[in-house]
């Protein structure tokens, strides 16, 4: 059996964000790949990129982040298409912050390259920490 191409990219993605080696992570990425990482307009790497401006997030991403761990809290693999919940916990490399999240994310392969990836960032959760205080919301009618 042959080894999936989400467990390929995981770890070129890991090494392309967290030691800048982008090197691996190039080949299994197609030319033509939509990316969209749908989260709070305040990270100007998320939203939609097509293409090699794909290679300009993750860039971005790395120089932003450090990756400590992501634990898979679920998964599905098809033949060519993965999705999975994730947590991960990352510091924030201008001010030293833990930040904690969650996300879900749907990729598609096309011979072993990602051609599509759709990622949904748990944005409240993630605003708050950015912030640094919780977000103050009205109390709702019981």
């Amino acid at each position: 059996m042959t080894e999936h191409s989400l467990w390929r990219f995981s770890r070129a993605l890991y090494r392309a964000i967290n030691e800048r080696q982008r090197e691996d992570l190039e080949p299994l990425i197609d030319e033509d790949v939509e990316w969209v990482i749908h989260g709070p307009i305040m990270f100007p790497f998320l939203g939609a990129r097509r293409g090699k401006a794909v290679l300009e997030v993750i860039r971005q991403v790395a120089e932003n982040v450090r990756v400590h761990r992501f634990d898979r809290e679920s998964i599905m693999l098809g033949v060519d298409s993965a999705a999975s919940m994730m947590r991960y916990s990352l510091t924030a490399l201008d001010s030293n912050k833990p930040i904690s999240l969650r996300l879900a994310h749907f990729a598609q392969f096309k011979a072993g390259r990602l051609v599509s990836i759709r990622v949904l960032v748990d944005t409240f959760d993630l605003v708050e920490q950015a912030l640094g205080h919780p977000i103050p919301l009205p109390k709702l009618a019981s």
